[in-house]
């Protein structure tokens, strides 16, 4: 029974959902509203077991001492100042007069959002972009003609975006410049490597839903 429920709801959803987007008229367009509201509470229960699971292994790497069970520390510190003030501003919202969300401009979350929350993540992004520049510079070293040609679109890109390529080829015809060599690689080569690449996703959406839908696929109930 705890293979063939989550199969049989798996099986129904999947099948509504593919009635409701090829019949789009009563009864069969009410499918995807009731599945949507379920599947938001659904989520919803999914992440508070997500915080859960969290603070669990949070709390049993301090226990137990293993790496990094300082930032383990830190992590459930963050997580109950941030839900306390949540809650608390939800409940005076509620009793307030006019009622206000905790996430309104003003509230002690928002605060801790814009002024705390936000710095971190800019922190973070500026940090990645010390990791991407690694990994370009590991991607374009022309080894094979593949990667001979990645490294030259590369080069036309970033110097058609930057003012020096308007400078260099300023003395060409408009059609010529940097920038348009830029433009045209991005609008003409990756636009159609990126449908390339979006048909397989969705040729292999396609045929996983099926799978899933079909009960071939069962990865998502755990196990093997």
């Amino acid at each position: 029974m705890k293979r063939e429920l989550p199969l049989t709801i798996a099986f129904i959803a999947g099948i509504a959902f593919i009635i409701a987007y090829f019949i789009p008229h009563p009864p069969f367009n009410r499918f995807e509203n009731w599945f949507s509201d379920w599947f938001a509470i659904i989520a919803a229960f999914a992440i508070w077991l997500g915080a859960l699971n969290l603070m669990k292994i949070s709390f049993i790497k301090i226990i137990r001492k293993k790496s990094d069970w300082l930032h383990a520390i830190l992590i459930i510190i963050s997580f109950v100042i941030i839900l306390f003030f949540g809650f608390y501003e939800g409940y005076r919202g509620l009793h307030a007069d006019p009622p206000f969300s905790f996430r309104d401009p003003g509230t002690s979350f928002d605060w801790i959002y814009v002024n705390v929350y936000t710095p971190l993540s800019a922190t973070m992004f500026a940090l990645l972009a010390f990791f991407v520049a690694s990994a370009s510079y590991r991607a374009f070293r022309a080894r094979n003609l593949e990667a001979t040609l990645l490294l030259l679109a590369a080069f036309f890109v970033m110097l058609g975006r930057v003012p020096v390529g308007d400078i260099i080829t300023g003395w060409l015809p408009m059609e010529y410049q940097m920038s348009q060599w830029a433009s045209w690689i991005m609008n003409v080569l990756n636009t159609a490597g990126q449908r390339a690449i979006m048909i397989g996703i969705a040729l292999g959406l396609v045929s996983t839903s099926l799978r899933i839908i079909l009960g071939l696929e069962r990865a998502y109930m755990g196990g093997d």
